[in-house]
């Protein structure tokens, strides 16, 4: 598999309290993939661009949706700021770029993080305890904002199997919500809490469920438990949801049921074994190969190993 399929941010910037919209969320998530791709990483001096047809086929989406999604990041993008703890425990504000523009006639975007972001995005693939990282593809089927925001929140503790409470205003905040959004605790929980909890379920491959704080009849936060699915409960996506497992997929030359066999056999095979994302069990690395098998473009990198087990569909 290759890593730089792998988000990597900090945990300050993580639990940060920010706004962003999803396609702004996504063009972070690209840009932090897309620096560890090229093998540079990112300063502040150097604009990373993101293509129409790469946020297209990063999200699933179509080429004309991505153009639209990307002339409005560049509307807003540059006026987004967050406010997160640095090292000192100090509470900093940040703007997410310094620079953005869009390029009109090429349907691209470019942007320059602001120093803080690119403190805070690293190709470092040590220091667990104090990096969240996380695959692009679980996130990629994600259309509610909020489902992301609790995916990223949630996948730091995915090791430990349960969080800390996460008090309601604080939370609040790192779900991206302003004061007067949603106040009723109804309204929260059937609106941002719920839909992301239960998107979360169907399409990335943890399970979550929570439980509240309460001081008297007041919630005041909520502490959530986190279990990693078997590599058998594939997510539920638009590409696989109604794709019958002994059907061969066009665009990949193997079936559903291969795609399974061989990622398991993929993960096992010691050449592959640096690659898996520390702290992945065999069982995770399985699926995060899986769905690196369904994407004609990563496919490419795992073809000599396919062929050394004898898959002769390559």
């Amino acid at each position: 598999m290759d890593k730089t399929d792998l988000v990597v941010k900090s945990n300050r910037l993580n639990m940060a309290i920010q706004n962003l919209t999803l396609p702004e969320i996504r063009l972070v998530q690209l840009a932090i993939v897309d620096a560890r791709e090229t093998g540079t990483g990112l300063n502040t001096d150097t604009p990373l661009r993101i293509d129409a047809m790469r946020y297209a086929e990063a999200f699933n989406t179509t080429r004309q949706n991505a153009y639209i999604r990307l002339r409005e990041a560049e509307e807003t993008l540059f006026n987004r700021r967050f406010t997160f703890t640095d090292k000192d425990n100090k509470v900093t504000k940040s703007r997410w770029v310094q620079e953005v523009r869009y390029l009109e006639t090429e349907g691209a975007i470019e942007i320059c993080f602001t120093r803080s972001v690119v403190q805070a995005i690293t190709r470092l693939d040590g220091a667990e305890e104090f990096f969240t990282q996380y695959l692009l593809s679980q996130t990629a089927n994600l259309t509610s904002v909020y489902a992301v925001r609790l995916y990223e929140l949630l996948i730091q503790w995915k090791s430990a199997g349960k969080t800390p409470v996460f008090e309601l205003a604080l939370f609040r905040g790192q779900m991206g919500l302003e004061d007067g959004e949603y106040k009723a605790m109804s309204d929260f929980k059937k609106r941002v809490l719920d839909l992301a909890v239960r998107e979360v379920n169907e399409k990335t491959d943890i399970n979550v469920s929570y439980t509240q704080q309460k001081r008297g009849r007041a919630v005041t936060g909520f502490k959530f438990t986190i279990k990693t699915k078997k590599a058998t409960e594939t997510p539920k996506t638009p590409k696989n949801e109604l794709k019958d497992i002994n059907t061969v997929d066009m665009f990949t030359n193997m079936t559903e049921k291969q795609i399974e066999t061989f990622s398991r056999k993929l993960a096992s095979m010691p050449e592959l074994g640096s690659h898996a994302p520390i702290g992945a069990s065999m069982e995770q690395f399985a699926l995060m190969l899986a769905d690196n098998l369904r994407d004609p473009y990563k496919r490419q990198s795992l073809k000599p190993y396919l062929q050394k087990l004898g898959f002769k569909g390559v």
